[in-house]
């Protein structure tokens, strides 16, 4: 039986990209985390159902994770990940989009919100990186993640603010997912330490986030210990067409922990105003 987490596959340079598409509509683009085992139908599971109901939403997996295909000599960079995302709406023949990004996706959404403003509508930022700062603790365990189940919920215990949602079983599921072959590789090449450097390189230029054009929506949880709400509040001052949503008693997992609440914040903001 094949996994959920595996859909469409399109050419997207020299690699073909895994990738969910559902719904009709305005295209919006999700745009996944960067914890161990990730996938975009893991991160965006409960949020594609909801979504797709009012726009075509897409998910695809970024290089280096998930079932997109791993290639030789490749390089994990901002700038590759944001090739990707062009190559990805050039092959699907789509011109302009909205973006939600998460946490690392939010990073890469920033960065092509520069680089291509013409083909974004608005955007989303959900505990996004992005902009320079000290590198947490829980980020560092997230990025420096060795395979195995206690290690896994552990990881699991960073991400949530609600206990509840961490069981026994998810823990066993997403460390299965981790070791799935070339995944825990691939993510090993990533973020190696001194992990500080990763976290700079996926940043952005404060003046250029400060001179996009489009409307943004910062949403995050108060208790995120793995991207602190401070980034989001620095992110909301430098975006000039720019609200600010925070959840409190939440984490890393507004769309996990909050998600009737992120689905409507984000389907509203992309359908006010066109």
């Amino acid at each position: 039986m094949q996994s959920p987490e595996v859909a469409n596959s399109i050419k997207t340079g020299r690699f073909s990209t895994n990738y969910h598409d559902l719904g009709s509509g305005e295209p919006v683009v999700l745009i996944h985390g960067s914890g161990p085992g990730v996938t975009g139908w893991a991160n965006w599971r409960l949020v594609l159902p909801e979504l797709s109901k009012r726009f075509r939403v897409l998910a695809p997996d970024m290089a280096g994770f998930g079932f997109t295909e791993r290639v030789d000599d490749y390089s994990y960079t901002r700038d590759n990940w944001v090739e990707q995302v062009k190559d990805f709406l050039d092959a699907l023949g789509i011109e302009k989009v909205h973006l939600v990004g998460n946490s690392f996706g939010g990073a890469i959404t920033l960065a092509f919100a520069i680089r291509y403003p013409e083909r974004v509508g608005k955007f989303v930022l959900m505990g996004a990186a992005g902009i320079q700062y000290p590198i947490p603790d829980a980020l560092e365990a997230v990025w420096g993640y060795e395979p195995s189940i206690d290690a896994m919920r552990k990881l699991l215990d960073i991400f949530a603010y609600d206990r509840t949602l961490v069981t026994d079983e998810l823990a066993k599921l997403r460390y299965e997912a981790s070791i799935q072959p070339g995944f825990q590789e691939a993510f090993s090449k990533m973020f190696p330490a001194p992990r500080q450097r990763w976290l700079d390189a996926l940043a952005s230029d404060e003046k250029k986030i400060g001179s996009l054009p489009h409307e943004a929506l910062v949403i995050h949880g108060r208790e995120d210990i793995v991207v602190p709400m401070e980034i989001s509040v620095r992110l909301h001052r430098l975006l000039q067409r720019s609200q600010l949503h925070v959840f409190g008693q939440c984490g890393h997992w507004t769309q996990i922990e909050r998600t009737a609440d992120f689905n409507r914040l984000v389907g509203d903001f992309f359908s006010i105003g066109g």
